[in-house]
């Protein structure tokens, strides 16, 4: 990867996955942290997101319960890993903890972290209070288990 390309290791939000692939969550209610914009988000939200000016996927997902196309889910979220290679990659919901952390422990899945330990690797990793519900633990733990869109 250029070195521009990506994320600040140490930037806000930004997760670290084993692979060493950087990827930014946030909450779409604070400000949008200082540094390069992303080159690609993926917005797990009830209703459409606005417009950022940079290529985004709509997961729709309300807020606290689990996204409602699970197999469009894991391929945008295959997208987003293979993206992060050479591209900002961002992330993220209303609060940034709920439904980011489910995505962000599913990434940690596909790439390689054990379903059952992935909770606890990006709450050590991003955020202590990431996924917030026991139906999203769950999610990530048989999340290896959800088939994607051929």
């Amino acid at each position: 990867m250029n070195g521009d390309a990506g994320w600040e290791k140490d930037g806000a939000g930004v997760l670290r996955l084993p692979s060493g692939k950087l990827i930014r969550g946030r909450g779409l209610r604070d400000p949008m942290p200082s540094g390069h914009p992303p080159h690609f988000g993926v917005y797990l939200l009830g209703a459409p997101p606005p417009e950022f000016g940079w290529t985004a996927r709509w997961v729709r997902w309300r807020d606290f319960w689990l996204p409602a196309d699970p197999a469009y889910t894991k391929s945008v979220l295959l997208e987003a890993l293979a993206r992060a290679d050479r591209e900002r990659v961002e992330i993220a919901c209303f609060g940034g903890h709920g439904r980011t952390g489910t995505a962000l422990a599913c990434l940690a899945v596909l790439d390689g972290v054990p379903a059952r330990e992935a909770v606890g690797y990006v709450r050590e990793h991003y955020h202590r209070r990431a996924v917030e519900t026991p139906w999203q633990r769950r999610f990530v733990a048989r999340f290896d288990r959800v088939g994607p869109l051929p």
